[in-house]
């Protein structure tokens, strides 16, 4: 009987339009998992000197249930660190030449990674992003806050990278043994 009225109360709430979400049940003894996200990370400048000076190899992307990451490849900086600076600009602009570039998005992070997308002692492609144009390789179809990505240029011995977001959201900036990481939270 309580089935029965549970059900005609859901049926009618459906019919005037009112919005109902009915969670499945849990079978008896089955655990549940409830995701945390972490908090904190805010969304000002981050940034780090520079320690080495390997090449750019490769830039990917994933997606995570608390935030979208980007990764920057470079091996050969290997345990000594990547310099970077990481931060919200209105208006991704090319170093050196001053063209902007349209990035999608609510908010653009720029992000400038001291590696080369080339070897610099024979100038051999490492990365092959094009100014102004889409990073090669990086589908951002699906992720619930990146929008889009552009290669910005690869002057002086820092790559430049323009990352389209929904917003500006808190971001966190992790260095692993060869990779620069940049998570980029959902929500605040």
């Amino acid at each position: 009987m309580r089935t029965r009225r549970s059900m005609a109360v859901l049926a009618a709430l459906t019919m005037a339009g009112v919005g109902v979400v009915v969670a499945a049940p849990t079978p008896a003894g089955a655990a549940t998992t409830a995701v945390t996200c972490p908090t904190g990370w805010g969304s000002l400048s981050k940034t780090a000197a520079d320690a080495d000076d390997g090449s750019l190899t490769d830039i990917r992307t994933g997606r995570h249930d608390c935030y979208d990451r980007m990764v920057l490849d470079v091996p050969t900086a290997g345990t000594t660190g990547i310099g970077y600076t990481v931060h919200y600009v209105d208006t991704f602009v090319q170093d050196p030449s001053g063209i902007p570039i349209p990035v999608s998005g609510g908010a653009i992070l720029e992000i400038l990674v001291s590696a080369p997308s080339y070897d610099p002692e024979t100038n051999a492609v490492t990365y092959p992003g094009h100014g102004g144009q889409p990073l090669p390789g990086v589908d951002l179809t699906g992720y619930r806050t990146f929008r889009d990505a552009k290669f910005g240029a690869s002057f002086e011995g820092v790559t430049q990278v323009g990352l389209g977001v929904r917003a500006r959201l808190p971001f966190k900036v992790t260095q692993l043994s060869g990779r620069l990481v940049i998570d980029v939270a959902h929500t605040w």
